[in-house]
């Protein structure tokens, strides 16, 4: 059994991995073992000597990420293809490994998935992963063999895309590119609904496989409404919304790259009837320039404007600001679809930005649907930091 080197924690803070929080801040730790470098692995000691698990140490706020509980846990190959096993399970009881009608979803999810900075999505038969912290940086040739070991021979090939979501203080154990097989020509499905993912040189690892439900959600509700889709991407909310009848849809966003892939995913899904438009312009200001009661559905789902607790305040306003242009352009009974996929703010801070709009904007609105991330998107009960995706669907007077 290999020995660890030992971080020690100061006196009384052993609470939160005794509780099972994968997380410890730095202001926790006493003292850490001479020469110890980012994403080594661990031993996890209470000031009494206690053994508390195994962890990560990482060079941030976040000092470890604790991998296993168990100090007397094994942590090698067999202990990560057995992790990964495991979240592969869980995907297939959800009826996403076999779905006929959606072949891209969320392999791992980080600490949901008891594998604190690893991200794996599925395209078809490639899977994208991302490594967030030097020590899963350190694994892709044990994570790129576990994934593909998985069942059914699925994977076929493995893309490393960490470079971007790396601190520039930690060194990729591998540079972007396959790291087993290579790219595979296909189009990727959700709901039946084709779309071109760029995991190589979009953003996050291709595609918001998140929203995948709330875009599903909305196709229901589209036939015959006027849709505006603001910070588009690559068009998921679009499609969605053409797929369900709209009768007009509008698809807005700041990127040229982005625009052009939600028009190629229109056409894709055969859309080209002339009832979609797309324009490269800032969300905010299309929707200062545009006329009121121009949509009966508005679509809000930005970036994180609050990265972290440091621009909370600066994110919620961020979010008020918006929701209300929204608010005051939308027509009569109109419905207003907005997200935060910020982690910093929690869903009643949310809730309370759109309501200080509806304040301003003078609209009376009720709450009909409160959408979160899908189930392949798992939060861990001990760590409900991993609730991240916070969406209101809002009927408007």
């Amino acid at each position: 059994m290999a020995t660890y080197p030992v971080v020690r924690l100061r006196q009384g803070k052993e609470a939160a991995p005794e509780r099972f929080h994968p997380w410890v801040f730095s202001g926790a730790v006493a003292s850490v073992a001479a020469g110890l470098e980012p994403g080594a692995l661990v031993c996890v000691q209470a000031h009494s000597g206690k053994k508390l698990g195994t962890a990560f140490f990482e060079d941030g706020s976040i000092a470890l990420k604790m991998i296993s509980f168990d100090s007397s846990e094994q942590v090698d190959s067999v202990f990560w293809k057995r992790r990964i096993l495991d979240a592969w399970h869980i995907r297939e009881q959800l009826g996403l490994t076999e779905s006929a009608q959606t072949n891209m979803f969320r392999l791992v999810h980080s600490e949901g998935d008891r594998l604190p900075g690893l991200i794996v999505d599925v395209y078809g038969h490639t899977a994208v992963m991302q490594a967030h912290t030097a020590g899963m940086a350190a694994l892709t040739d044990e994570i790129t063999a576990a994934l593909m070991e998985l069942p059914g021979d699925r994977i076929k090939a493995v893309y490393n895309k960490s470079d971007l979501v790396l601190s520039k203080t930690v060194a990729a154990n591998k540079a972007d590119g396959y790291l087993a097989g290579e790219r595979i020509e296909e189009y990727c499905l959700e709901h039946g609904l084709k779309y071109s993912v760029d995991w190589e040189k979009g953003q996050k690892t291709g595609f918001f496989i998140d929203q995948r439900e709330n875009r599903h959600l909305l196709g229901t509700l589209s036939k015959g409404k006027r849709v505006l889709n603001t910070f588009s991407y690559s068009g998921g909310f679009s499609v969605s919304a053409m797929h369900g009848g709209a009768s007009h849809v509008v698809s807005v966003d700041s990127s040229k790259q982005a625009i052009a892939l939600c028009d190629q995913n229109i056409a894709l899904n055969g859309f080209t009837d002339g009832r979609h438009e797309s324009f490269v312009v800032d969300a905010k200001k299309y929707l200062v320039d545009m006329e009121d009661n121009s949509f009966d559905i508005i679509v809000l789902d930005p970036p994180a404007f609050a990265k972290n607790q440091h621009n909370r305040s600066k994110g919620l306003e961020g979010y008020r600001y918006i929701n209300y242009l929204a608010l005051k352009k939308l027509s009569e009974n109109g419905l207003l679809f907005t997200f935060s996929c910020s982690q910093a703010v929690d869903h009643a801070s949310f809730r309370g930005a759109v309501q200080s709009a509806a304040i301003e904007a003078r609209r009376n609105i009720r709450i009909v649907q409160q959408p979160v991330q899908p189930p392949d998107h798992p939060v861990n009960i001990f760590h409900p930091e991993g609730f991240y995706l916070k969406g209101l669907v809002l009927a408007v007077d």
